[in-house]
């Protein structure tokens, strides 16, 4: 927030704020743009941190769901393959 409002407050002299804060300037540039946007809220850090169940969307969970049975299936797809290949090897003694 220190960052956001030193460069609001020089007219937006990326350069200038990220010199003085050793950041790039197109991290200080995101993070004006995103507090512009959202205010304070556009600041926080969500990496890491999935939603609660109930405050997904519609969308939001449907797309959870297809992720979810998409690994699901990847997995029994890799246990066939391994079954295959153990009993090929069974076969060949």
């Amino acid at each position: 927030m220190e960052i956001v409002q030193y460069c609001i407050n020089h007219d937006c002299n990326y350069k200038e704020t990220a010199a003085k804060y050793g950041c790039s300037y197109s991290q200080v540039y995101s993070w004006v743009r995103k507090y512009d946007r959202q205010g304070t809220d556009g600041l926080n850090d969500n990496r890491g941190h999935r939603k609660a169940e109930e405050d997904l969307t519609d969308m939001e969970r449907l797309e959870r769901e297809n992720k979810r049975l998409k690994e699901e299936l990847r997995r029994k797809e890799i246990e066939v393959m391994f079954l295959k290949k153990l009993s090929e090897l069974g076969r060949g003694r």
